[in-house]
């Protein structure tokens, strides 16, 4: 791969006096020099399913026998799309393309008396439920199961679908070898389930037009928003869409009810014994769609399907759609407001779709490759190491059952929830691996966390370039491809109401620094997120690294020293202790933490941070007779511990930086990917003392994001740091850890302090706690 290294002769950048002032956009193509493709030789094969929880479905190998047929653009329709050729065929190509799709739909028929007919829905439908419920509530309720799918609007919506995207967007990407695997997976007659991250409202509709254009089956979609208007409930039940009911603000609301619940299960039932498709978002911060693949689960385990193929898809934008709002509100002139400020944006980038390879739900549920029982709470893992500083307590898997509420689905046993959470955790994993890295998140982490302060022109494509092979190593697809001048380009053009460009006469270059105000740092660091997932096992094992250096300064009472010795059983340590305060999604449950955090420090000696360090011996490393106790064996009254290992010396390694000089470079950049995390942590605890509690979840959320922004403003640094969605992680991670207790009733969960974290010793020890990660 050919790096920009800004070897050229000072004469290329020096500036021409006399010429009219040009944009910066001419200055940049003058500057750089036409490269070689970047992905014209190596692309990773991304989207396979997990070798260790489905080994069957990994040996169909849909995906990896599949041709490699490139990319197509939906936006582009042509008339070699159609069947037709002539110049009134160029005019209209659209209009025949989407007229020439398959729609495999009918009617609901008795769809709805089916449902009644269940036994889960006759146990709530009783004359007393509907008289404690009110009437009309149940009544819409139920009309949300008469959802159908007409061939004629689906593809009226398809072509108005390709008109606005077509002015929103400059291409929508997708992987056509990847759709033929999708063609092979539709041939075994399972049902499909298609499961995305939730980014905005366009998700759905770039999933549905993208399964049209390619003649598959357009799913069923569950829409978790309340639509009052009838003629837009009309048409999107017609569309095949899900939506809440009209007496429910939010899906925990529509959980509660007595009556929803169930139908909703039935008819997920319904649907896939009718052979249709569903698709499914995810909330990455609160879990929530989590319920509806539980459903999906109750199905298959119930016997009403034999099986469901699962398809994690990827959905990756240049810029996301600037709105104010990722939803449309419930009316009609909301709905084209919505439209209307998704078309007056700015930048115009593109979209990347992959569909990852399908996978036998049944078998990732029966092959009990992760544990599901036996997880342990946060608190029970971290207080004991954080109040009094005990080790060897950090060992266990963290309880995720919050992803799976005690209101959704009460009719499930403990370990079918604890089953489906960690199946809605796995599936998080999956799309979000399955995404691909755009140009504007490569150059917003550059910009973000290692040139922070500004950076020349070929400083900048030398990094990009680096940070483009070290992101194809570690498998994850690139979201562009072409020359270093058009990718780069692309880039800035995308970023550029974020960016200062300027040439500077001293240096005979242009350089790019991203403007210090609060909206351009937090839109930089929501485009850089998911960089943090592809390093995140290397930003682990640098903020261990960094602690404990920190840690030896501050006894010695000096700056950071990195020419020391750290121990292999202290930097494991330290990043256990960090991977339990990650955020879900980063860690999938088939992976132990312990195993993560040992995969944390290995990755530091393969990428040079950390060299091990030769230690001196009375014995040579081969001499085994002259070694005390090389033969000695430990007694257990375990008979399941007792392994080959325990006849084995166990040596305790240590590591040394490998190049002092200029290792702290790295290391910071891979810190800086957590820091973004670790400090919102931090203000959270900090802003405990400032909340009146007792709290609701949603008054928490605004009043904490309130003193983020504060402790932003007073930083004047670290605006990134404040987003709404990182103080809901925060959120989370603070009453995962027993600082904040739930109190959940029928209309809201309350938050409240633990009388534990009263006492401001205990606060403090916990901000020391988390602040050793940040620290470098």
């Amino acid at each position: 791969m050919t790096e920009g290294n800004g070897d050229h002769s000072r004469d290329d950048f020096t500036p021409q006096p006399r010429r009219p002032a040009v944009s910066w956009g001419v200055k940049i193509r003058k500057k750089l020099k036409p490269m070689a493709p970047f992905l014209g030789t190596f692309r990773p094969l991304v989207g396979q399913s997990c070798h260790q929880c489905t080994p069957e479905s990994v040996g169909r190998q849909l995906l990896k026998n599949a041709p490699l047929l490139g990319f197509r653009n939906l936006l582009s329709v042509k008339e070699t799309h159609t069947r037709y050729r002539g110049w009134l065929v160029r005019r209209v190509c659209c209009v025949l393309f989407i007229c020439g799709r398959k729609v495999d739909s009918g009617p609901a028929g008795d769809r709805l008396l089916r449902i009644c007919s269940t036994d889960r829905v006759k146990r709530v439908l009783t004359p007393q439920t509907v008289a404690e419920e009110c009437g009309e509530d149940t009544r819409g309720i139920l009309a949300l199961a008469e959802a159908s799918q007409s061939p004629s609007l689906i593809r009226l919506v398809g072509w108005l679908l390709l008109r606005i995207f077509s002015l929103m967007f400059c291409s929508v990407q997708v992987n056509l070898r990847q759709m033929v695997a999708l063609h092979r997976a539709t041939q075994q007659n399972i049902p499909l389930v298609y499961v995305y991250i939730r980014q905005g409202a366009v998700d759905q509709a770039l999933i549905s037009l993208t399964l049209l254009c390619q003649n598959l089956k357009v799913p069923y979609s569950v829409y978790p928003a309340r639509v009052h208007n009838r003629l837009m409930r009309v048409i999107l039940q017609q569309l095949g869409v899900i939506f809440l009911p009209d007496h429910a603000a939010t899906e925990q609301e529509a959980e509660t009810h007595s009556v929803y619940s169930p139908v909703m299960t039935s008819l997920v039932g319904e649907l896939l014994m009718s052979g249709e498709s569903l698709s499914v978002g995810v909330c990455e911060e609160s879990g929530y769609g989590g319920q509806w693949l539980a459903r999906i689960r109750q199905a298959v385990a119930e016997g009403l399907v034999p099986d469901v193929n699962v398809v994690p898809v990827g959905i990756s934008y240049d810029c996301r759609p600037s709105c104010q709002s990722t939803r449309p509100g419930p009316g009609v002139l909301s709905v084209l407001r919505f439209v209307l400020s998704l078309l007056s944006a700015d930048e115009r980038g593109g979209v990347r779709i992959h569909f990852a390879q399908a996978f036998s739900l049944k078998e990732m549920c029966d092959s009990g490759k992760w544990r599901v029982d036996g997880r342990c709470p946060l608190q029970d893992l971290l207080l004991p190491t954080v109040l009094h500083n005990r080790k060897h307590t950090t060992f266990g898997q963290r309880d995720v059952s919050w992803l799976l509420p005690p209101s959704f689905l009460p009719e499930l046993s403990h370990s079918e929830r604890q089953l489906s959470a960690a199946l809605t955790l796995h599936l998080m994993h999956s799309v979000t691996s399955s995404m691909a890295v755009m140009s504007t998140s490569v150059m917003s982490c550059l910009l973000l966390h290692k040139h922070r302060r500004g950076v020349r022109m070929s400083v900048l494509c030398r990094d990009f370039c680096w940070l483009l092979e070290e992101l194809l190593i570690r498998r994850y697809d690139a979201g562009f491809g072409g020359t270093l001048l058009s990718v780069v380009y692309h880039a800035l053009s995308v970023l550029r109401p974020h960016l200062l460009i300027a040439t500077v006469p001293a240096l005979g270059e242009l350089v790019v620094i991203a403007r210090p105000d609060p909206h351009t740092l937090l839109t930089l660091g929501r485009y850089g997120q998911l960089l943090t997932h592809v390093f995140i096992a290397e930003a682990v094992g640098a903020c261990a690294v960094s602690a404990l250096l920190c840690e030896v300064a501050g006894c010695g009472g000096r700056e950071m020293e990195f020419d020391v010795a750290l121990g292999q059983e202290e930097l494991t340590e330290k990043s256990l202790q960090l991977t339990h305060l990650l955020p879900a999604g980063y860690i999938p449950p088939c992976q132990t933490a312990n195993s993560f955090a040992l995969d944390a420090v290995d990755s530091m000696v393969r990428c040079g941070i950390l060299v091990m360090e030769e230690v001196q011996r009375d014995t040579p490393l081969c001499d085994f007779w002259k070694k005390q106790g090389v033969f000695s064996f430990t007694s257990s009254d375990d008979p399941e511990h007792c392994s080959d290992s325990e006849c084995e010396e166990q040596d305790t390694r240590s590591y040394k930086l490998g190049q002092p000089s200029q290792c702290p470079e790295l290391l910071f950049f891979l810190c800086s990917l957590l820091s973004v995390q670790l400090r919102a942590l931090c203000w959270a605890i900090e802003s405990m003392d400032l909340l009146p509690f007792p709290l609701t979840e949603t008054a928490c959320v605004t009043q904490l994001h309130a003193h983020l922004r504060n402790k932003a403003q007073l930083d004047r640094v670290h605006h990134e740091s404040s987003s709404i969605k990182l103080v809901r992680a925060a959120l989370r991670t603070l009453t995962d850890c027993g600082v904040l207790m739930e109190d959940r009733q029928s209309e809201a969960v309350y938050l409240e302090i633990s009388p534990l974290f009263l006492q401001a010793e205990n606060k403090r020890k916990l901000f020391q706690f988390v602040s050793r990660f940040l620290k470098g």
